[in-house]
């Protein structure tokens, strides 16, 4: 994706903070950073990641320009040592992420980055923009394509998404939590995911009458006809002109109806009365559009109701994920040291028992049964751990740690996948289809009581015992030293 110089897409505090830094020494301490987020977006059971191939383009073409740098030096506020520095910067850090498509739970390390203070710190704002927007929405996708239960779902989104690179990145994700398409047509152009359209409303109304309006597009798009049938009256205009045109003009040229939208009005009692009035006329493979400010909970009831819907048109309620748009990633030091070698854990402590980081440089792993390969909890451990699948495990609950588990007949998956060693890109595209498939096959893994849209069962996150006995002992160490 062709795009403008992002390096200076950071938060001021960053840079201030770089310089800072370099003043004191501390530029070329080693310092590691997690992503992680802390609540799944609309109360659910987990989150989908995506945004990884975006954060591999922006890391690899981190640059500061001669504008950039006479720009901050038009502030005053920084070093020439500083500015030099950026003059000749190179990335160097390394960096870990979980592949795009996983399903995704609070509290994990999503992203870790490891490398010289400075570098670590700088990329913060980017990391997190970049991979909490386009978790949301594939998060709201997976949610929206679960309720409508195989039916076709496609992306309307643009013109309500809040802004060019939203509309885009948005549909991107989308597709891969799950949506068959987009009305998006330079994301189709970017990374081949399929488009839709129909006609507007404004269609209809540039001709004398509804049916001289289907009459033309049917003649125009004889093998993809989509008419929108509710301009004027859906049963008394829409569907009659609709079956007409499908009789007089396309019938004759041996083609057929692909389909009709409905996008006001009541879509359950209405696309019934359509459907019966398709079927009657011979129409039966004719297949019914729905649109309209649609979401999973509207969808999930029009299929409760049986509504004669053959595929939804999901607009600014995917594109914005209007009922939880915030993701709500944070990125936070985890360790320090003078080499990689000798990193000291660091913990964030808070009022709020949520807001207490997990220490240390560490690893991610998921645990499948190996009859069902369905994922039975994750584990956080500290970086240089090995899990012994020949025993069984004991997992508690990091909050509750008098509930336990045993697991056994198991076998694990590490999570996190280097993208970055030293500085140079050590990761692998992949497709966006490879990415979508691969993401509905994780999200099968999951138990069904952890896909419930109310009062998900709670997927269990857990701490190694080295990795608990260290955050417990820094907890201490701050209690008795205050």
């Amino acid at each position: 994706m062709k795009r403008e110089n992002l390096t200076m897409l950071a938060d001021f505090y960053e840079i201030t903070m770089a310089n800072g830094f370099l003043e004191h020494g501390m530029g070329e301490k080693t310092a590691v950073f997690d992503m992680f987020f802390r609540k799944v977006p609309d109360d659910g059971g987990f989150a989908i990641m995506a945004g990884v191939a975006q954060l591999v383009d922006y890391l690899k073409n981190l640059k500061f320009t001669d504008e950039d740098i006479e720009y901050l030096r038009e502030k005053n506020l920084f070093s020439e040592k500083f500015l030099d520095y950026l003059k000749n910067f190179k990335f160097s850090c390394d960096v870990w992420a979980i592949d795009e498509g996983t399903p995704i739970f609070p509290g994990e390390p999503i992203v870790t980055v490891k490398g010289p203070a400075i570098q670590a710190q700088f990329i913060e704002t980017m990391v997190l923009v970049t991979i909490n927007h386009q978790s949301l929405i594939a998060t709201k996708a997976n949610r929206i394509v679960r309720a409508a239960k195989g039916r076709v779902v496609a992306e309307f989104g643009s013109r309500r998404a809040q802004s060019y690179d939203a509309a885009i990145l948005g549909a991107r994700a989308a597709y891969i939590g799950g949506v068959d398409g987009t009305a998006c047509t330079i994301t189709e152009q970017l990374f081949g995911i399929q488009t839709y359209g129909t006609m507007a409303h404004s269609w209809v109304q540039m001709f004398d009458s509804e049916y001289e309006a289907f009459k033309s597009f049917v003649e125009t798009y004889p093998d993809n006809s989509i008419l929108l049938i509710d301009t004027y009256n859906v049963l008394k205009s829409g569907v009659p002109n609709a079956i007409k045109v499908a009789k007089e003009v396309l019938e004759p040229m041996g083609k057929r109806l692909k389909g009709v939208r409905i996008d006001s009005g009541d879509i359950a009692y209405l696309s019934k009365k359509t459907r019966k009035m398709l079927d009657e006329a011979g129409l039966t493979d004719c297949k019914i559009m729905a649109s309209n400010s649609l979401d999973e909970y509207l969808i999930r009831d029009l299929m409760l109701q049986d509504a004669k819907i053959d595929s939804f048109g999901v607009g600014e309620r995917l594109i914005t994920a209007k009922s939880s748009p915030v993701f709500g990633g944070v990125y936070k030091l985890v360790a320090v040291g003078d080499n990689d070698a000798n990193l000291t854990p660091k913990i964030k402590i808070s009022e709020n028992v949520e807001k207490v980081t997990t220490p240390g440089f560490k690893s991610l792993y998921r645990f499948y049964d190996k009859d069902t390969n369905k994922a039975l909890a994750d584990l956080i451990t500290l970086h240089d751990e090995k899990i012994d699948e020949s025993k069984p495990y004991v997992i508690f609950h990091p909050l509750f740690h008098w509930k336990k588990t045993k697991l056994e007949n198991y076998y694990v998956k590490p999570l996190l996948t280097q993208l970055f060693k030293n500085g140079e890109c050590v990761y692998e595209d992949k497709s966006v289809d490879e990415i979508r498939s691969y993401c509905a096959k994780e999200v099968e893994s999951l138990w069904d009581e952890v896909k419930r849209f109310e009062n998900p069962h709670t997927y269990y996150v857990d701490l190694s015992q080295d990795l608990w006995d260290l955050k417990i002992k820094l907890l201490d160490n701050f209690g008795n030293n205050n």
